[in-house]
This record gives structure tokens, sequence and C-alpha cells, in this order.
């Protein structure tokens, strides 16, 4: 790959990076903070008035994630041209079981590393200098999605080599693994719980984080690190103890008609 064409193929990335972001951001801000901001406003899970400042450089921020991630992906596209990555591409060779498996471990693999990842950068030495700038926002938007110091964002992205170099994936596989990433972080800054009250009791979804559940985080700090399922809080004893009763206060207020 020539530099020309490597640098054509890093502004797709980023072009299309930054085209996911602002869909997957944009479209639930414009719902839930401006077009049915009555509507929603019970289900407001801090309801402090936005701060203009705080949500420009929440979308800085993740301008510089964006390149960071595209600078990521075109490593790893360089990388399996060269054959040194475990992606494949055609499904027959693994089998359609395998691939539906391989989004699964893909998830699971990614809560573990960002769970023990998160606890690091929560550190005291460590915090103050990278992850503080993503706690800025106390009350999250979505657009806080992405909104990480270019530290921070290394660290995240990096599952994507990790995967890339240690397991058999497809590159739709990893398509629907990043997608749900950037669905689930989404949420987890929306600022609003969608979830339904029976979420929480429900015997297969209690398992997962929710909007409330992230939102505390950002709130308290020191709580609720996980990432798409709750087992990591729940074995390390880390859930916030009013989390159950916060989720339940908040879902049991009706949307406004």
């Amino acid at each position: 790959m020539g530099i020309i064409e490597a640098v054509g193929m890093g502004a797709m990335f980023y072009g299309a990076t930054l085209a996911r972001y602002v869909l997957f951001a944009g479209v639930p801000y414009w719902i839930c903070w401006v077009w049915k901001k009555r509507q929603f406003q019970p289900r407001r899970i801090q309801g402090r008035t936005p701060d203009p400042v705080r949500l420009r450089g929440e979308i800085r921020y993740s301008l510089s994630t964006g390149l960071i991630i595209a600078i990521t992906v075109l490593s790893v596209y360089y990388a399996t041209q060269k054959g040194w990555t475990r992606i494949y591409f055609d499904i027959s060779d693994y089998g359609a079981s395998y691939f539906g498996f391989s989004v699964v471990l893909m998830l699971v693999l990614h809560d573990t590393y960002f769970y023990w990842t998160h606890r690091l950068l929560h550190r005291k030495g460590i915090f103050k200098y990278i992850h503080k700038t993503h706690h800025l926002s106390t009350d999250p938007s979505p657009w806080a999605a992405y909104a990480f110091h270019p530290v921070e964002a290394a660290i995240q992205v990096a599952i994507l080599p990790i995967i890339a170099f240690t397991i058999p994936a497809h590159p739709a596989a990893i398509f629907i693994f990043i997608t749900y990433n950037l669905g689930n972080n989404v949420l987890g800054h929306l600022g609003y719980e969608l979830f339904p009250k029976s979420f929480i009791d429900h015997p297969v979804f209690k398992w997962h984080t929710t909007s409330t559940h992230h939102n505390m985080h950002h709130e308290k700090f020191n709580c609720n690190y996980s990432l798409y399922f709750r087992w990591w809080d729940l074995l390390t004893n880390t859930t916030h103890p009013d989390y159950a009763k916060r989720f339940r206060e908040i879902t049991n207020k009706q949307l406004v008609e």
C-alpha cells in the first residue's frame, strides 16, 4: 500500500466513522433532547440543564477519537492484506454457527477488556491525566459516546486489533460487533432511560447495562464500570447500591403524551 492509497483509505475510514457517529449520536440527541424533549422529560436521569460548552467539548473530543479509530482500522486493514491477522472472508470456512458465536465472543472479550482498563483509568495518578476528559460530562449527552482523551481512545480502540490477531473473525461479524458497541455506547450516554421498568427484573435482560447504569457512573465516578453486561460489577462489588432503586424510580414515570 502506497502513501497516497493509505491516505485515501484513511480518509475514507475517518469519513465513515464520523458518519456513523453523527447518525448514532445525532438522531437520539435530536429526538430526546430537542424534538420530543417535553415528552421524554419524565425519563431524564439527572435532569440538569444541558451545557452548550460541554456539548461542544464532547463533539470536539469525539472528532479526535474518530481519527484514532480510522488509523487503527487502516492498520488492521493493512495487516489483513498482508495475511497477518485471523480475519477470514468466506463464512463457510468456519460455518454460520461460528459466525454467530464469534459476535458473542467479541462482546464478552470486549466487556472484560473494557471493565479492567476502565478500572485502571480510574486509579489515582492516571485518572486526572487521561480519563478525566471523559468525566467532564457529569451528565452526558449522546455526543459523549466518543469523547475520550487521545490516550484513552487508543486504549479502547485497541480491542479491534486484539480481536483481529487472536480469533477468527469475519468482517461482517466485526461490523455487527462495532455497531452494537456504538449503539450501546450512545445509549449509555443518552441521559434518558428508555428501557421498560420490567427490564431490570427479567431473567436475561437484567444482566445487561442500562442508560441509568452508566449515567450513575458519570454522576458518582466510583461505581458501575461495566460496558455491556453487569457481571464484572457484580463479581467485584462495584455496582452502586442504589442502582436498582434509581432505575425503578425513573422507569415508573410515564412518558408525556
